[in-house]
């Protein structure tokens, strides 16, 4: 079967559509002459008994109303194919037509044989030759009323004729059916070979780098296919385009700080001292391989984001109240002017590992120090974090691009980090997204939660709210007595 499977897989569709009408027609020839055969056989032998019912009535009911008569209207054997005789049971006589030749001797011996003990009523025999030199004879007979016995008798030659007419139309019919269905099969194949010969062409020109169009006007599967193809080539003309100016990007901000470091250096090494003192030119010098060392760094950091794997156990288990005290201690002091205010549950766990999540709080304070006028807002709360500063707006045209890389804003340095920030959060199953407020802007990280996580949480908080307010009211009780002292 296995080997079946691989062979069809070969195939093209036209050789497919061969072996589909091969396997109809086999299927239809097996079951003309497995199944359907006998069932004609089964129907031509009712329909000759049927015939001959008929016939046999009307002359039974004709001779029943003239008994004794001698003029017996036995017909010529052109009505369907019947031969009437009639047997005398006083005699022991047959009144045969002239032209019933194939009433013999031996036919003659059979209907006796029958005949002992019927009633009233009609029965069906069948006289089957011992050898097939001679026809099969079908007879049916009921006894008169003047105690003779009416045979009604039809040849194989009439039922063949109609077993050969009926097998014919079948086997017409199911040539007719083949013909149809090859030629629906031909015209289907046809409309999916052509759209496919199409993609084919596309795909190669674009493998090739040559100008590609593909039109089709479809909306069945190879439609959406062809949608997919179009829209992914327009994708990679779109990343192709941002690639190069992410080089160019790149290329111009290591440049400048190596330029700015190779003339500094010849400039003293040849006693010249561009800053005006020695101390203030190596600075400069330091300054820029700072910068450059920290260009590097957010490039391994962003390469290393793209094998970010969540590897992690299922579930929340990093505390992220942790993480943000670490950060915070290490950057406010960068601007000790500006004010953080937090609102933090205890305890938040978030799903992940702690260095790529620290890289995710220190970009976002990062970013956050660099705008704001006086103060930043740290909001955490189970499954969501939120980053507010005080600072200008995000021009709103920027908004849908900011997390892209090499996307710099105003003030901006190398446009990496929140691309590098948008990778981690989307990697351990988080959104974020960047906000105007009435009074600054909010980059706010969150996890969509299903009614179990959403019920356990409101119920923490309602637990948190009870302890804060019990708190502040033992502070109340406190000053109140010490104001009391």
């Amino acid at each position: 079967m296995k080997r079946i499977r691989l062979w069809l897989r070969e195939l093209s569709l036209s050789q497919q559509l061969l072996t589909i009408l091969f396997l109809v027609i086999s299927a239809l020839t097996v079951f003309i002459f497995a199944f359907l055969t006998p069932q004609i056989n089964e129907i031509t032998t009712r329909e000759m008994y049927r015939v001959l019912h008929s016939t046999h009535s009307s002359l039974s009911w004709y001779l029943n109303q003239h008994e004794k008569e001698e003029t017996i209207p036995l017909g010529s054997g052109d009505d369907g194919g019947v031969i009437h005789i009639i047997y005398e049971t006083d005699t022991d006589t047959f009144l045969i037509p002239a032209f019933a030749l194939e009433i013999t001797d031996a036919v003659e011996k059979d209907i006796r044989r029958n005949l002992t003990g019927i009633q009233e009523g009609m029965y069906d025999f069948a006289y089957l030759p011992e050898n097939n030199s001679a026809p099969t004879l079908l007879y049916t007979v009921s006894s008169l009323r003047d105690s003779r016995v009416l045979i009604s008798l039809m040849t194989s030659a009439s039922e063949s004729q109609f077993r050969s007419l009926l097998i014919n139309n079948v086997v017409n019919l199911n040539i007719l059916v083949a013909i149809v269905l090859f030629v629906i099969l031909t015209v289907w194949v046809t409309t999916i070979i052509y759209p496919l010969n199409q993609i084919k062409n596309y795909i190669t020109k674009i493998k090739n780098d040559e100008p590609a169009e593909l039109t089709i006007n479809r909306y069945d599967e190879i439609g959406d296919v062809a949608y997919a193809l179009v829209d992914m080539e327009k994708e990679l003309q779109k990343q192709s385009k941002e690639k190069q100016e992410m080089i160019q990007n790149i290329s111009h901000d290591l440049k400048t700080p190596i330029a700015t470091i190779r003339s500094y250096s010849e400039s003293i090494k040849d006693g010249i001292y561009p800053y005006g003192t020695l101390e203030k030119s190596i600075d400069v010098i330091i300054e820029h391989a700072d910068r450059l060392e920290k260009k590097v760094r957010s490039l391994i950091a962003l390469n290393k984001m793209d094998y970010l794997l969540d590897e992690c156990e299922e579930g929340e288990h990093l505390n992220m109240n942790e993480v943000i005290d670490k950060v915070l201690l290490s950057l406010k002091v960068i601007r000790p002017e500006i004010t953080f205010e937090r609102d933090m549950d205890k305890n938040v766990m978030f799903h992940g590992d702690e260095d790529p999540w620290r890289i995710v709080v220190e970009n976002l304070v990062d970013n956050a120090l660099r705008y704001a006028e006086s103060t930043i807002r740290i909001e955490l709360h189970p499954g969501e974090l939120n980053v507010i500063n005080d600072g200008a707006p995000i021009e709103e045209d920027r908004l849908p691009k900011l997390f892209k890389p090499y996307e710099r804003g105003t003030g901006g340095q190398f446009g990496l980090g929140l691309s590098i920030v948008y990778k981690i959060v989307n990697t351990y199953g988080y959104h974020i997204t960047a906000e105007n407020l009435a009074k600054g802007v909010a980059f706010r990280i969150w996890k969509e939660m299903d009614k179990k996580e959403m019920r356990a949480i409101q119920k923490e908080k309602k637990k948190t709210e009870r302890f804060r307010a019990r708190e502040k009211k033992l502070e109340k009780a406190e000053n109140k007595d010490r104001n009391e002292a």
